[in-house]
């Protein structure tokens, strides 16, 4: 398990993307001091970290009725506050521009009645799950009588640094609440007016349903000066989740000294076996290119067998240009697919984000997977086929986050898995791969019960 005290660095992987934007925050409770902004950057800091903290021990003891009492009040408040929400959101939008550049950023920043719905969805599925607080997954007993156990407890407080999708301002609160942590959030600056309001009605549910003032943290200042203060606070802060680009996860491996879990570039591939069925290979590619481009999850790569390649790509490369996808392709895919663009080097290994698409004509799924070892991150990885044993081998020797055979890249995602909400996609193997959710927001203690037993 994670351990802070040694700073185990836990580098991961997954989900959204920025262009390079800087992060900036905005807390409930902080907004409401009009001065904050003349305090210096290390008081802010630490008044808000130490708010958290105090919070922390209170939030963990918290009964699993509060828990889900305050998640159903936090998920009725979203649904009554679409109004303002989305009104939030349009002064991002307008904000942010509407140039093709910013497209798929755009997408994730925006905010619909069915996203917010989709929010407040998530919410209430959260509260469904067990509790996984104070969970016992086994106890023993030695030789001198005692009782040995492990106990599943909180993390204690979460720092999350993310950017564009305000969506995660709740999924982070809900899954965080459930699991007994206090969530310390600072969203980007192209989302501050929506992540504001989502993290003010969340905040003012769950505090009227007996959660402590500070669960839910906001940090309230736009200062980029504030990041590198806010990741040394390693007394007061257990975990840090970043969320983002590039220059976010540099920044953060640069000035942290708390323990990381990253979430970061999606580069995700479908190979299309020489076995697999023509119309389902069509039906999951077009829909792990084009049902939402700008996610980490989408497909970037297609590869395909070269045997079936001469029949199926045509139809598919219909299908797709009907989603309006652009091809880049290798020479084999513009002799096949005349309106293919050709494909430059930095193409395959690339996180589009948009309806564009790498794709590849291999020999055999070896060359396929050797594509994927070279060029994936390690997120989503997907064979079509109807060969059992080659995908089982597809599933042992490929290394992913999550391996999926006949199914949509898509669908590697906390909801989809059964989790309720996610705090993000994880890609390496310490503490927790894949989908977080509740389970992966804690770790264990070790709990004895003797009856008066010594060391000899």
């Amino acid at each position: 398990m994670l351990c802070p005290s040694n700073r185990v660095w836990c580098e991961r992987r997954g989900c959204e993307r920025s262009m390079e934007k800087s992060v900036v925050e905005t807390d409930q409770q902080q907004s409401e001091e009009p001065d904050s902004a003349a305090v210096s950057i290390p008081e802010y800091v630490k008044d808000l970290v130490a708010k958290a903290k105090r919070a922390s021990g209170k939030l963990a003891s918290l009964s699993t009725a509060v828990k889900n009492q305050a998640l159903l009040a936090m998920a009725e408040a979203l649904e009554a506050k679409t109004g303002e929400l989305l009104e939030a959101n349009q002064r991002d939008l307008e904000a942010f521009g509407s140039s093709p550049a910013k497209k798929a950023m755009a997408d994730r920043l925006r905010l619909t009645d069915k996203r917010i719905a989709e929010m407040a969805s998530g919410v209430r599925e959260v509260a469904k799950l067990p509790d996984p607080i104070g969970q016992t997954p086994a106890m023993w007993t030695r030789p001198n009588g005692m009782q040995v156990g492990r106990v599943r407890v909180p993390i204690g407080v979460v720092g999350i640094i993310y950017e564009s999708r305000p969506n995660v301002t709740a999924d982070s609160a809900a899954l965080c609440l459930k699991s007994g942590n206090v969530c310390v959030l600072r969203g980007g600056s192209e989302a501050i007016h929506s992540n504001t309001a989502i993290a003010g009605v969340l905040s003012e549910a769950a505090e009227k349903s007996g959660v402590p003032a500070g669960a839910i943290t906001f940090v309230g200042r736009p200062d980029r000066e504030l990041v590198p203060v806010l990741l040394k606070q390693d007394r007061y802060i257990d975990l840090i989740i970043p969320r983002g680009g590039e220059s976010l996860m540099q920044l953060i491996a640069e000035h942290s000294t708390i323990p990381v879990v990253k979430h970061d570039a999606g580069v995700c591939h479908i190979y299309v076996d020489v076995s697999a069925d023509p119309g389902m290979a069509e039906a999951i590619c077009v829909n792990a290119k084009a049902q939402r481009p700008s996610t980490c999850n989408a497909m970037e790569t297609l590869l395909i067998h070269q045997s079936i390649a001469r029949t199926l790509l045509p139809k598919l490369a219909t299908s797709l240009a009907a989603a309006h996808v652009e091809i880049r392709g290798c020479p084999k895919t513009c002799q096949l697919i005349p309106e293919a663009k050709p494909a430059a080097e930095q193409d395959y290994g690339k996180e589009f984000l948009d309806l564009v698409l790498a794709v590849k004509v291999v020999k055999n799924m070896d060359e396929a997977m050797e594509h994927i070892a070279q060029y994936g991150s390690r997120h989503t990885e997907a064979i079509v086929t109807s060969d059992y044993s080659r995908s089982t081998r597809f599933l042992k020797e490929v290394d992913a986050s999550a391996v999926l055979v006949n199914a949509s890249t898509r669908l590697n995602d906390g909801y989809q898995f059964g989790l309720g909400a996610e705090i993000g996609i994880s890609t390496s193997r310490i503490h927790a791969r894949g989908p977080m959710g509740l389970e992966e927001l804690t770790c264990f203690k070790f709990i004895v019960l003797g009856s008066g037993q010594l060391r000899e």
